[in-house]
């Protein structure tokens, strides 16, 4: 039997109900679906640090028994080799993120051929919501409820510099 590993990558700073719908709709298309948490160094810095995003990913995800958690630097392929993948998946949610995803998408291919990328549309109530969004509208004092889990409203209402919502 042929067993299909897929990853979905991301920073998932905070992660959203958006990726967790792909997520949902991903663990009943793949075998074994890894979240696969990038530690982007070059990225601003973080919301969060990659270990409590990947405690909040760990426990929103538990209902599901084919999904993991991991973490990675450096080339996405090479991590996709390491755990054995065949897909990415890679949500899309405008144009704009279209574009770029096709870029990466044929990137991916010339470096590793045998590696399919699937990409999906989230719910059309999350078609908007990305982290960056999140983070900016609860840094002015916007409620996120709704858009990301209970556990991630908690928790940016404890990082300091974040007014909470109301």
């Amino acid at each position: 039997m042929n067993t299909v590993r897929a990853i979905y990558p991301g920073s998932f700073d905070p992660v959203t109900n958006g990726h967790l719908d792909l997520i949902a709709r991903g663990s009943r298309i793949f075998d074994h679906l890894i979240v696969a948490i990038l530690n982007n160094s070059e990225k601003q810095t973080p919301l969060f640090p990659v270990e409590e995003r990947v405690e909040m990913i760990t426990a929103a995800t538990r209902e599901f028994g084919n999904v993991s958690v991991g973490t990675f630097d450096g080339l996405l392929v090479e991590f996709a080799r390491q755990q054995q993948a065949q897909a990415l998946l890679r949500g899309i949610r405008a144009i704009s993120d279209y574009e770029y995803e096709f870029q990466m998408a044929l990137m991916n291919r010339r470096l590793a051929p045998q590696l399919e990328t699937v990409f999906m549309m989230p719910a059309e109530k999350y078609s908007y919501v990305s982290s960056r969004l999140i983070r900016e509208v609860f840094r002015l004092g916007g409620s996120v409820e709704g858009l990301v889990p209970p556990l991630v409203v908690e928790r940016m209402r404890a990082r300091n510099g974040f007014p909470g919502d109301s």
